[in-house]
Parts: C-alpha cells; structure tokens; sequence
C-alpha cells in the first residue's frame, strides 16, 4: 500500500513506527516487532480504525500540520502502529507516544533517530532509502500532535448493524447436510475478509462465507452447531454448520476494533450466551447465543496491576468455563482476568483477579479446570483456578510467550503439562498442571526445551499423538519460517526433527511462512497454513501424524492468505 502525499510517496512503515520507541528507551514484547514485521501484519497492523473519522486537536505547541498531513499520520499511525501504542497512543503493549513525551524530544531528535537508527535497535530508515526526508519528517511530527479519540460503541450502534438473516425459528430442527461436522476446518483467509470451511475427510472447500476483515479466532457453541469468528474489524458471524450448505445466519458489529469471542459452556448453559470482547472502545458485550442480540455492555477502562489507570485496555482472550456459569476475560493492558458471572445478566457478578501485564492468548490445561494464559511483556504465565475463581500461580517462562491455546500431554517423567513457545526466544515451556498426583511439580517449569528459533506463534500436539509440534512463522530466518519443528513427547531430550511444510506445499515465490498445526477429529492428521502474499499462491499442508510424512496438499485460487485453522470437534471441546 501506498499513500500520496502531494509529490511524495508514503511507502508502508510498520517497522519505522513499531521500533519508534526503541529509541525513548523501551523495549516492548509482544508487538514490538523484531521479525521484519510480520508479527505487525499479524497481530497489530492494519487496523480498521484508521477509516474511523475523528476529531482533529492539534496542540499548539507542536510543529505545524496541514489537515491533509495530519489525516496522512493518522492513517498510518491507525494502518501500522494502534497495536502495539495503543489508540489514544497512551501507551499499550507498547510505550505512550503522548505530546508530554514527543513534544520534550522534538522533531530534530525524532528525525535523527528515525533517519539514521541506533546501536539498541532502530533501523536506519532515512539512510537506507526505505523512507523519504519528506516521510521522515512527517511521522516525527504527527506524533507530536494531540492523538484523535475514535468515537465509541453503544448498544444503540450494535443494533444498527445486527442483521437476523435466517431467524432461529425459519432454521433446520435437524442436520440437513452429509458433511462430518465435527471434521469441518473452519480456516482464516486473512487479507480477504473470509473464512473457508474445508471438510476435513474429502479436503474440499465446502463454502467460503464472506466475514469481517482478518478474521481472528473461530469458536463453535458448545453444541458443536454454531460457529462463531470475529474479524478485526469487530464483526461477528454466526454461521449454522446444519444447515445444507453451511453459512452466516446473523451477524453484527461489537465494535470498531475486535479480537476475541467465545461461547456459554457450563452445562444447562449450553448456546445459551455469546461475548465478545473488545480492542476499541475498551469493553466487552454478552449477546444472546443464537442471534447475536446484544443484552450487556462492560467497559474494561481502569486500574492496572501496577495501580495506574490505563483509558483503554484491550480484551485479549476469552474462554468459557466449564466449572461455574462464568466466562474469564483476560484484559490485556491492565494485567487482571475478570470471572463474569452470567447466572444473571441483569445483575452481572465479576469478580477480578490480579494477574500481570500484558495478558494475550492462553487455554485451558487438560481437565479443563485451570485456564493459562500469557503475559507477554512479564515473561509469564498466569494461571486461574476456574473452579475456586482465584489465582493458582504465575509462572516465570521464556521471553515473550506466544502459546495460542498452548499444548496439553503427559510427560513421561512429570505427568500432565501444558507447553507454550516464545516470540522472543527459542526455548519451550513445560509447565506441570496436576496438583494432586504431582503436587511437587505443579504451576513450575519442570522442563525448558530448545526449538529451531524464535519467531513462534502456536504450540500444538492431541491426546492420540506423541508428536508436539511448534511453528516459527515470524523468524527472520527463511529456513525456519517455513518450514515446522517436531518432537517426539516419549524421547523429548532427543531434539527436534524439522519437516520442510513450505516446499512440500509446491508453491512459486513469496514469504510462504508456516504457520499454526491444527489437529484433524482423528488425531491422525496434522493441518498447516501456508501463508503467502496476497497476490501470490497460498496452501494447506497435510501431514500423517504417525510417519511425519506429506499426506495431501489443499490448493484453491481462493485460499487467499490463510492462518488460523479451527477443527470443529477440537475448538468444540478444547482439545489442543
């Protein structure tokens, strides 16, 4: 993407921006991006926030802006970098990029930095040829300037984007397709704004169904029927699996911002409630389960854990208990998990539980009791006791832990554990999580492994195999981001075995980065996504589990940059 600014171009600068505060002297983890920004088109980038209009306050103080210039910095600064500083640039996973700050600096210094770089890591955009003096110049201004506040998101506004396509009572009362449901892949087309549903035994794409912009997550009911995701851009759709050709039945906008969405799981509860949660504006909203009606709205806004308030903290993950009626809502920013009570939504009960900063994906260990979940930027894992609604410990790990749902097995030594890789690092997490027969061991790292690099996003293995797989997508290092680190649970001090995922996939040029092994309902296939630019061939790679070798390879113009796979039957039940 480009951006004319008069004479000039304005040439993507994700990295300029994500780096920018290296030189104020911080060093940020999870979306501080050390990977040649991929970890920015991933996670942080591109956010559908910079289309938004908003209130231009120029403070006086800083150096002049034309409106035009202005609306340019705001673009980029909503396209490239709100992911990790945050909207209101107040500081996020990332430092505050607030006038009291940039405006002490002053354009010259901020110039110098962004032209030439520094020893701690900011590259040398200006003397590269990356950036233009003009580009330069621009950015070290417009952060000067007053941030623009996005406007927020009510009820009143759900509503007017809430579409009921097929109403629950015109819906199938039973199953009208041939399809294995529980075996349906529902995959991510990231830069196409779709999610492809692929049957997982004939490998065939059933239907593509038209979603919010990069889809995030994909969750089913805990019925197995209803399929939700989310898109960045805060839109839900809600797409009936029974139906003859599976597809949306309602959707609706949450927000402008999203990430995360999960499903009522407790029993007598089931398809009963969805939440959402919430990027921009900082909340979450619980709406009927079936049609997406929203019924309550929860600002997250408030005290950190280090007792300082933060005006927007961003829900990071979310899943659905299975102990009590309760969904636990990881609030990133502010480093504390929320345990909402959902018995009775008119008089909704939280109870909030002090964890660290900054909360991002986690799962569940394999009963199902205690939730896991990363905080980046503290190099921990925080541990919540679904079942007593309290804290059970956090645990130190590598740098910058990046589990997804994590990997559950038992190790042959000590008993259950629950694994997680590392952005920042090559080590491997196994963290014990069986108080009772191992007490000795639980809630501690009983075993560091070393993967083939940093740069990973997802950990994976299934109770059928004794493989455990871990990917390494935003490692600069073509070798090893496309390629997939396997071990063997039985003989783990025997390393890694790699599987070259990206050639076998038979594709032409591009990053083809490999990325998040998924499990089939068998357990006997191991699906991966292998994603290419948009305008070049992109591939699903499937591997035996038992032999490690190539078993089919999924290939379809309109696999448009895929990532994230779900397989019904193990997001149904939280198997990973």
């Amino acid at each position: 993407m480009t951006i004319a600014l008069g004479k000039t171009t304005i040439r993507p600068i994700a990295l300029m921006f994500a780096m920018l505060p290296l030189m104020l002297g911080a060093v940020y983890a999870e979306d501080a991006d050390p990977h040649g920004g991929a970890h920015l088109k991933y996670q942080a980038g591109s956010s559908p926030l910079a289309g938004e209009p908003m209130h231009q306050n120029i403070n006086p103080k800083a150096p002049p802006m034309t409106k035009a210039e202005f609306d340019t910095g705001k673009q980029i600064y909503f396209q490239r970098c709100a992911g990790c500083h945050g909207v209101l640039r107040k500081g996020a996973t990332g430092k505050p990029l607030t006038p009291d700050i940039t405006l002490g600096k002053g354009t010259d210094y901020l110039k110098v930095f962004i032209n030439f770089g520094s020893p701690a890591g900011m590259p040398n955009w200006g003397t590269s040829g990356d950036l233009s003096a003009a580009e330069v110049d621009l950015m070290a201004r417009y952060v000067q300037q007053e941030p623009p506040v996005p406007p927020e998101w009510s009820i009143k506004d759900m509503l007017s984007t809430w579409k009921e396509i097929i109403p629950p009572a015109q819906r199938p009362t039973r199953k009208m397709n041939n399809y294995n449901i529980a075996n349906i892949f529902s995959t991510t087309l990231r830069d196409s704004g779709e999610v492809a549903l692929i049957d997982g035994d004939t490998k065939k794409i059933i239907n593509i169904v038209k979603t919010g912009y990069a889809v995030h997550i994909s969750r089913l009911s805990a019925s197995g029927r209803y399929l939700f995701v989310i898109g960045r851009d805060a839109r839900i759709n809600l797409i009936d699996l029974w139906m003859e050709k599976p597809d949306s039945v309602a959707e609706m906008k949450v927000g402008l911002e999203a990430r995360s969405i999960e499903t009522s799981k407790f029993k007598g509860y089931e398809d009963k409630y969805a939440i959402a949660g919430d990027y921009w504006p900082p909340q979450f909203v619980i709406m009927v389960g079936d049609t997406l009606k929203p019924l309550k709205v929860v600002s997250t806004r408030g005290m950190t854990v280090d007792n300082e308030y933060h005006p927007e903290p961003r829900v990071a993950s979310i899943i659905g208990s299975h102990y009590r009626p309760e969904f636990v809502v990881s609030v990133k920013e502010t480093g504390k998990i929320m345990l909402v009570d959902y018995k009775d939504i008119d008089n909704l009960k939280i109870t909030t539980l002090d964890a660290a900063k900054f909360l991002h994906d986690g799962g569940l260990d394999s009963t199902g009791r205690y939730f896991l979940v990363a905080a980046n930027a503290s190099n921990k894992i925080a541990v919540v006791d679904t079942k007593e609604d309290k804290m059970a410990a956090i645990v130190d790990v590598g740098k910058t832990p990046h589990p997804g749902r994590g990997a559950n097995f038992v190790h042959p030594k000590f008993g259950p554990v629950w694994a997680t890789s590392d952005l920042g690092d090559n080590s491997i997490a196994l963290i014990g999580t069986d108080p009772v027969k191992h007490k000795a061991q639980a809630w501690k790292v009983v075993q560091t492994l070393q993967g083939q690099g940093g740069g990973s996003l997802f950990i994976k293995t299934n109770p059928k195999s004794h493989n455990l797989w871990v990917d390494t997508p935003l490692n600069p290092d073509a070798k090893l981001n496309q390629s997939i680190a396997v071990f063997d649970i039985n003989a783990l001090d025997k390393g890694y075995q790699v599987l070259p995922i990206a050639e076998w996939a038979g594709l032409g040029d591009g990053p083809k980065r490999v990325v998040q092994p998924e499990y089939n309902k068998a357990g006997d296939e191991v699906w991966f996504s292998v994603w290419n630019s948009k305008d070049k061939e992109s591939a699903i790679v499937v591997v035996d589990d038992k032999t490690r070798k190539l078993k089919a390879v999924i290939k379809d113009p309109r696999l448009i940059t895929p990532t994230g796979k779900f397989n019904v039957n193990n997001t149904q039940h939280d198997i990973y």
